[in-house]
């Protein structure tokens, strides 16, 4: 097996991908499009001066910002969403009898074991989002080889499973990928947003996939762009994009990834817009709605080596 460099930022980028000659993962059941639901868990992995943190988070529902003093109104909206925002989740997901990837900071199951284990009980994955709910752009080697190794275990211990998936909160460090190989124990990572199919690399006789994720059918859009007023525009947009996946899937099968997070999607407002999706989907015999890490194990068993 060739060695190929897992990405370093100095080697050049690979803006070709498939090119034209995309290939056929035989999805089960001769599927068009396999569909990844993921739910952030991150409530708890923030940033918060109530938590002794030196600044609050950013980003969520409200435009002000409260700078330098711990902010109650900041810790209730990312409250809300282990709260309230999982029961909806994890209610419509079951009426659907889908699994989808939990993608849980290490800090938040730390804090909060009992929602990773309400997870994995309804046979949901439970992979890996990071010790915190931060970039990993400029650490050190040494702080994020012990920020991984942190996460890992603190779900392992709280679920008695340890997590074969990682996601950075964007953007990960040149050292991210290389280090989860090193660790020996990660499948794939979803640091990446360049394809619609997942793709292998090479580390040595190692294989590790890379299951590339989405930002546009993510309700981020809802706090981050506005660029959805409400359930119908978010559910209008991911069924388009299905729609025409599903459309390519007939010659040429794909991958589709949603992501979702407990204190956005989980809002009664929006909550509306899972339901109409997965009805959809449902509706369809031939799309399969797996895990993170069952497409990536079916990826590695049916795809031939990188070359």
């Amino acid at each position: 097996m060739t060695t190929v460099d897992l990405w370093s930022g100095n080697d050049g980028r690979d803006l070709w991908g498939y090119g034209s000659a995309k290939p056929n993962p035989h999805w089960p059941g001769d599927a068009r499009v396999a569909v990844s639901f993921v739910v952030n868990f991150e409530e708890g992995g923030e940033y918060a001066m109530s938590d002794g943190d030196d600044h609050n988070e950013a980003v969520h529902e409200v435009e002000h910002r409260l700078v330098g003093l711990p902010d109650p109104g900041l810790d209730s909206h990312f409250e809300y969403g282990t709260r309230a925002g999982w029961w909806r989740i994890v209610d419509v997901l079951g009426r659907h009898d889908v699994k989808a990837t939990v993608s849980a900071c290490g800090r938040a199951v730390e804090r909060l074991p009992r929602l990773a284990q309400d997870a994995s009980r309804h046979g949901h994955e439970i992979a890996a989002h990071g010790w915190r709910w931060e970039s990993h752009a400029g650490m050190s080697e040494d702080k994020e080889r012990q920020r991984i190794a942190w996460t890992v275990a603190a779900i392992a211990k709280a679920t008695g499973v340890r997590p074969v998936g990682w996601h950075t909160r964007a953007p990960a460090s040149p050292n991210t990928r290389r280090l989860l190989v090193e660790e020996g124990g990660f499948l794939y990572d979803s640091d990446a947003y360049n394809d619609d199919l997942p793709y292998t690399l090479a580390y040595g006789q190692r294989r590790h996939v890379v299951m590339p994720y989405a930002f546009d059918t993510n309700d981020m859009q809802f706090q981050t762009t506005n660029r959805f007023r409400g359930a119908s525009d978010f559910a209008d947009y991911v069924l388009e994009a299905f729609e025409w996946l599903y459309r390519e899937g007939l010659h040429a099968p794909k991958m589709m990834s949603i992501g979702l997070h407990l204190r956005v999607i989980g809002r009664p407002g929006r909550i509306g817009a899972l339901e109409r999706i997965l009805s959809t989907m449902r509706a369809k015999d031939d799309v399969w709605i797996a895990r993170r890490d069952e497409i990536a194990r079916h990826w590695l068993a049916r795809m031939p080596e990188p070359k």
